[in-house]
């Protein structure tokens, strides 16, 4: 099964990117479910579930006290969590949310702790896991990440794109069994191969930079719902790619 990370700095399409190769995978008859760890979410309008406000409620957990200490355990299982909070977007995925940012971070307490409990523990076996951690180098791998075998590094074929997907890959989790690999989004001829040169990484697919993908995020709709869509448009098909590669990938255990 599929354990994917997608990280990037802010605006790069690691959101739309996820979660169109999340529906092309549940297209062909695949469980899956995707986790957003980005305080400010955006993997929910590509699931065609629009912006929730919501993510996992204060009665998720119990709270218990120790003294001048709280803590706060799941309420249900990782697995029966999953199936009492995690939404379902279009072609059947499921879609769960840590929070979204109103204000400061700790009103998030709560939902975190049950968050980072479900992620610690997934039933692997049950889904293919796709993820969207936090925008930006500063935060995506504190722990949000830990669940994944691969991390898709979007990066914008510019110079901040190449700095941001450099530093990533420094900060990612390591492991003989942890694969580090680029998308570049909103390429031209000639940009896969100038980000490979650039950062040492492998880059296993380009996202045109056309305007099917420009116009889907404008309107705030998914790629794959976004009117005159058709079969072969370059950039499903580069996303499609990208499903196929790391498919290919997978160790059978």
């Amino acid at each position: 099964m599929l354990n994917v990370a997608f990280v990037g700095k802010g605006g790069a399409g690691k959101s739309t990117i996820a979660g169109t190769m999340a529906r092309m995978l549940a297209r062909r008859g695949e469980p899956v479910l995707t986790i957003d760890s980005d305080p400010m979410p955006g993997l929910s309008v590509a699931l065609g579930l629009g912006t929730p406000e919501a993510g996992l409620p204060d009665d998720a957990t119990v709270a218990e006290v120790d003294g001048e200490r709280t803590t706060y355990r799941l309420r249900m299982t990782p697995a029966e969590s999953i199936d009492a909070y995690a939404a379902t977007g279009a072609d059947g995925v499921r879609y769960l949310q840590f929070g979204k940012l109103h204000g400061h971070v700790k009103s998030l307490g709560r939902s975190q702790a049950a968050f980072r409990q479900i992620i610690a523990d997934l039933p692997r076996e049950q889904w293919h896991v796709i993820g969207d951690l936090p925008g930006g180098t500063r935060q995506p791998f504190f722990g949000w990440g830990d669940y994944a075998d691969t991390f898709v590094i979007v990066v914008e074929p510019n110079a901040k794109g190449l700095l941001s997907a450099r530093r990533l890959a420094r900060l990612a989790p390591k492991g003989e069994k942890r694969r580090i690999v680029v998308v570049v989004n909103k390429a031209r001829e000639g940009d896969a191969e100038l980000v490979a040169a650039r950062t040492g990484l492998e880059v296993i697919a380009a996202v045109p930079a056309k305007e099917h993908f420009r116009d889907a995020d404008r309107a705030g709709v998914a790629p794959l719902d976004h009117l005159g869509v058709v079969a072969d448009d370059p950039g499903l098909d580069a996303v499609r790619s990208v499903l196929d590669n790391l498919l290919g990938k997978v160790v059978v255990q």
